[in-house]
């Protein structure tokens, strides 16, 4: 492997890790901004049930309280006013009926005189945690050393603080289901990310495989146009300086190295022609000029103007039109001057590599392909053939079939198709983009020594 081409592989796999690394930190980030608004959501869900479900303890503690006037005794608190006797709360008779339903729902409650002393609790032991009540009578903490949600709410009945309610609900009952989930979380994204970054890493490949293909593609078309540039360029080159060498040039030599010159000057033409038609194909700089023309017209023209290469070979070229007078006018939708370029390429290189007193047949029919109406036209040649092998890639541009075939056969033109021999390459190459063009078909069959057929099928042009 060539400097170039490891340098040229490295950047494809330096693409590839790229494009495999951004569709993992995408999903990555995806996932985590996810999982943090699920996290949130289910945590405040718990927290928002855990304080619903002591605000609710608390209105109906709070509802149970018996409330009474009397005097101050050890277990019963009194508020002292100006304006009316001093109450208490009967603690026993208020309390009695509520320790029960507290402890089934894992809910403390504390009762705290007016001036914070507890009264009552039903911990087994009082816990030492000071009140907090904000002026508005009820506060939300969470104790972290005892791990407990709690609210406290002050007690009043009429002007008179009869004490304080503080309900307690243990905080683990948030906690463990959170961290598991947040557990659960963290393994789901680190497996699906790490699935992302496999399945991230086969579709960059996917993704960046016709790119290779591309370059692989343009690297050898490059190097074939060069190659078909530089042959009759140089030849030019060492027959205008054998021609300036020359003190007492021979006119007669001289002839001979201008027809040379204009022969290799015409090849390059039609060379640049070839490659200006591919680009502007490959480009869609090439409006179709569409219009309705008779197919079997066209192609009796392109058999008139190959008959005089077909008789300089000693090639017997004929036509067969459709059989039937109703098939006789053979209409389609297309561009005429490239539906002409195409025939010209198909017939002129059957004549090119069918030896002497060969034949070469053009058949125009009407035919059903693929369940729709097509115009079938078949160029049979008793040529040379092509190989099995090489089928495949006879439509690639500039491709060489094996250069061992390239002999003459029976002292006349020895190449095979596809072979670079007076031909640019491009020929069949620039024939399945016409077709394509047209939303025709183009199929080639051959064997060797036998003869190649060439089949393609065009649209039939819809009734007006």
């Amino acid at each position: 492997m060539t400097l170039g081409a490891l340098q040229w592989r490295e950047m494809f796999q330096a693409t590839r890790c790229r494009l495999a690394l951004w569709y993992t930190s995408v999903t990555a980030v995806l996932l985590l901004c996810f999982a943090s608004g699920f996290y949130l959501y289910v945590r405040t869900t718990l927290v928002e049930r855990v304080d619903d479900t002591l605000n609710h303890v608390l209105e109906v503690v709070q509802r149970s309280l018996v409330i009474e006037p009397g005097s101050v005794e050890a277990r019963v608190l009194t508020t002292p006013t100006a304006t009316g006797p001093s109450l208490r709360v009967n603690v026993e008779a208020s309390f009695r009926d509520n320790a029960q339903a507290a402890e089934d729902d894992h809910i403390d409650l504390e009762w705290f005189s007016p001036q914070g002393t507890l009264l009552w609790s039903t911990l087994s032991e009082p816990l030492p945690i000071p009140l907090h009540v904000n002026p508005a009578g009820e506060t939300v903490s969470v104790t972290e050393e005892q791990v407990l949600r709690q609210i406290t709410r002050r007690v009043q009945a009429g002007n008179q603080v009869v004490g304080y309610l503080r309900v307690s609900h243990p905080w683990f009952e948030v906690t463990k289901p959170t961290r598991r989930l947040l557990a659960d979380l963290s393994l789901g994204i680190c497996v699906t990310v790490g699935a992302v970054a496999a399945i991230g890493w086969l579709l960059s490949g996917l993704a960046i495989a016709p790119v290779r293909d591309s370059y692989q593609q343009l690297k050898q078309f490059t190097a074939d146009a060069s190659h078909e540039l530089r042959n009759p360029i140089a030849v030019i080159q060492t027959n205008v300086q054998v021609a300036l060498a020359d003190p007492n040039p021979n006119p007669q030599a001289q002839q001979g190295q201008l027809q040379v010159i204009e022969r290799l000057t015409r090849r390059l033409g039609r060379l640049v022609d070839d490659l200006l038609f591919l680009a502007r194909q490959d480009g869609g700089l090439t409006a179709m000029q569409w219009q309705a023309f008779d197919l079997n017209h066209l192609l009796a023209d392109v058999i008139e103007e190959q008959q005089a290469i077909a008789q300089d070979q000693t090639l017997h070229l004929s036509y067969q039109p459709p059989a039937t007078i109703l098939d006789a006018e053979a209409t389609i939708m297309g561009d005429p001057d490239q539906i002409t370029r195409l025939f010209t390429n198909l017939i002129s290189n059957s004549l090119q590599y069918t030896p002497a007193a060969g034949t070469v047949t053009v058949t125009l029919s009407p035919d059903k392909h693929q369940g729709h109406s097509y115009w079938q036209v078949r160029i049979c040649d008793s040529g040379i053939g092509i190989p099995a092998a090489a089928l495949t890639h006879v439509f690639d541009r500039f491709y060489r079939v094996d250069p061992a075939r390239a002999k003459p056969c029976d002292g006349q033109r020895p190449a095979p198709k596809g072979h670079r021999t007076g031909s640019s390459g491009l020929g069949l190459a620039i024939a399945q983009v016409i077709v394509q063009n047209h939303k025709g078909q183009i199929q080639i069959d051959s064997v060797v020594d036998k003869g190649t057929t060439v089949t393609v099928w065009l649209p039939m042009a819809s009734p007006r």
